[in-house]
């Protein structure tokens, strides 16, 4: 990936964020490391160096993505990528009629707020200062790489509120990319599989294992690095545009 280029990631205090945040640095990229005030992302920030901001936010918030964004510019004179991998997930059925209870509408809320308008929050703040870089040889400006699931396509029971921020993000891929293409802004999104991050370290080694054979092959979850190594292709292959991809060893669910 061209040494010159500024990316801006979000969730990058930790798994697939992290990974990615790591790897950029390693080619060269000089990354803004966007996530909560009360993340790693400041104590990360002082061990990768000059070459990496770190801007403290919550994603749903238009006034903290929009300091990110000038400090972002402040800092590094530029914006070319966009990584949204932040988000969070959330375990509940619809109704659970053991306890006779439905699922709480202020859980649904949050983790739609979170998944979709957080990366849409940021996108749409991003893309007002990518837009305004030189454009290359095919009129390029900048790429946007989104974080969907394959839950938003195999959604399991218990994740009625999950699946459907994924596949809400998933949905906006190609409309996204349509709307900015007269800026030459490219939109993909990638929809993951089982990783090894902290979002599953509440699963038993037990259930995890299960799970891991549940992929075609190989049987195993991904590596963060690998989503990272992935995003990097992503960003690199100038024809990928509008497209939703799935990383999952294969990975299918019949209910």
């Amino acid at each position: 990936m061209a040494k010159n280029i500024v990316s801006f990631v979000t969730g990058g205090a930790s798994g697939l964020g992290k990974a990615t945040v790591e790897l950029f640095l390693k080619q060269g990229v000089k990354v803004v490391l966007c996530d909560l005030p009360i993340s790693k992302g400041s104590e990360l920030a002082k061990e990768y160096g000059e070459n990496v901001l770190f801007t403290p936010a919550d994603i749903c918030s238009e006034a903290d993505i929009t300091d990110a964004i000038k400090a972002t510019k402040e800092k590094f004179g530029r914006l070319d990528t966009l990584v949204n991998c932040a988000g969070t997930t959330l375990a509940f059925q619809t109704y659970n009629f053991n306890k006779d209870r439905p699922h709480r509408l202020d859980d649904f809320e949050k983790v739609l707020m979170t998944n979709i308008v957080g990366t849409f929050n940021v996108t749409r703040l991003a893309v007002g200062l990518m837009g305004k870089n030189k454009p290359n040889k095919d009129g390029q400006r900048g790429v946007i790489v989104n974080t969907s699931c394959v839950a938003a396509f195999d959604g399991q029971m218990g994740q009625v509120g999950y699946a459907a921020s994924k596949a809400a993000i998933a949905g906006m891929t190609l409309p996204m990319a349509r709307d900015l293409a007269s800026q030459g802004i490219r939109v993909v999104t990638i929809a993951p599989g089982f990783f090894d991050t902290p979002l599953l370290d509440y699963l038993p080694e037990k259930i995890k294992s299960f799970l891991a054979k549940s992929c075609t092959f190989p049987h195993r979850f991904g590596q963060p690095a690998e989503f990272a190594q992935f995003v990097s292709s992503v960003i690199e292959n100038p024809i990928l545009n509008g497209e939703v991809i799935r990383l999952d060893a294969g990975l299918r669910f019949n209910m």
